[in-house]
């Protein structure tokens, strides 16, 4: 078929966006199919239109590729698409979402759930800039559970990027004005300490499946977007070790199977399709979720693709699956 593969745009993750994009296409010509490669600008909807693709495939990411924006205008052109439909995009965007998406779920499902979030305060720019809300940070330390240290970071966005862990309100003013140089609005909430991991999910609905977890080892503080751009900075094990989890064999099992399924329960109650992954902390108690990226990175240090190696996974394969479950799908949504 002929796929378009959408990359590269004006978001803060444009250069990310561009190594996945090739390596999307890399793969897709591996399983046969028509590569168009689109970077994206005020000719996308021209160059559509013109090239009529049988499916499109985004590797945009960042704002415009994760928030629904193209979803929806994929969605306007009557074109297939791999991926979360856009209504869903919308949601996941906003990281401040994922407690009421997952309460809804359990009471539409009467599940129990397992999956839980730290909790925290949301804040927007206009809130600091117009009405005073800066004179209010000393409130922090009573609004967040735990007190500090607290993760400061924009609700919207990806790659760590203008994420700080705050340890006491002399720092919290200068990280808050950084997170909201890349959003409007800021979450500040626990900061959880555990063992980082990022759990890479095929599928949709009640047919989705976790790939083997990935564990995430930043040789010094936290994988910020600083340890993101150095090799040497962050150390990936995939899948997780087990003695990461407990020195029982059998308790590590047992955990790995409850982040797991913390992780479906948060894909499913987004109402995720196709692929996505979820990002999360086993804080030594419970899976504790931060975020469902419904457009995982696809380079060649990102996770998604070493999971499914780890799966015994090839990624051509993969994604001429999911190119081709879109195209039977068709322009639904």
């Amino acid at each position: 078929m002929k796929v378009a593969v959408l990359m590269g745009g004006k978001s803060f993750e444009r250069e990310v966006s561009l190594a996945s994009g090739k390596v999307v296409c890399a793969a897709l010509e591996e399983a046969g199919h028509k590569v168009v490669p689109l970077d994206t600008n005020g000719d996308l909807v021209p160059t559509l239109r013109s090239e009529r693709p049988d499916v499109v495939y985004n590797a945009l990411h960042g704002k415009h590729g994760e928030d629904g924006t193209i979803q929806s205008l994929l969605e306007f052109l009557g074109l297939p698409f791999v991926g979360s439909p856009a209504s869903v995009c919308h949601r996941a965007w906003n990281k401040d979402a994922l407690h009421s998406s997952l309460e809804k779920y359990r009471d539409i499902t009467g599940e129990e759930g397992i999956a839980s979030w730290p909790q925290g305060v949301y804040i927007t720019k206009d809130a600091f800039k117009d009405m005073g809300a800066a004179t209010a940070l000393d409130m922090v330390a009573d609004r967040v559970i735990g007190g500090y240290p607290v993760c400061v970071k924009p609700a919207h966005g990806g790659s760590a990027l203008g994420v700080h862990k705050v340890d006491s309100q002399e720092e919290l003013g200068e990280a808050v004005l950084d997170a909201l140089s890349y959003d409007e609005a800021v979450n500040i909430e626990q900061w959880v300490d555990g063992v980082e991991v990022s759990v890479a999910i095929l599928g949709t609905g009640w047919d989705a499946y976790a790939l083997p977890p990935v564990e995430i080892v930043a040789r010094e503080g936290f994988f910020d977007a600083e340890a993101r751009m150095h090799e040497d900075a962050v150390e990936f094990f995939c899948p997780l070790r087990p003695e990461s989890l407990s020195p029982d064999e059998g308790t590590a099992h047992a955990i790995r199977q409850e982040i797991e399924r913390a992780a479906l329960e948060v894909y499913r109650a987004y109402g995720a399709r196709d692929l996505g992954r979820v990002d999360l902390m086993w804080d030594g108690g419970s899976a504790r979720c931060f975020e469902l990226d419904v457009c995982p990175g696809m380079t060649e240090r990102s996770l998604f693709p070493a999971a499914c190696g780890a799966a015994g996974l090839s990624l051509p394969k993969v994604l001429d699956t999911l190119v081709n479950e879109a195209y039977a799908r068709g322009p639904r949504f």
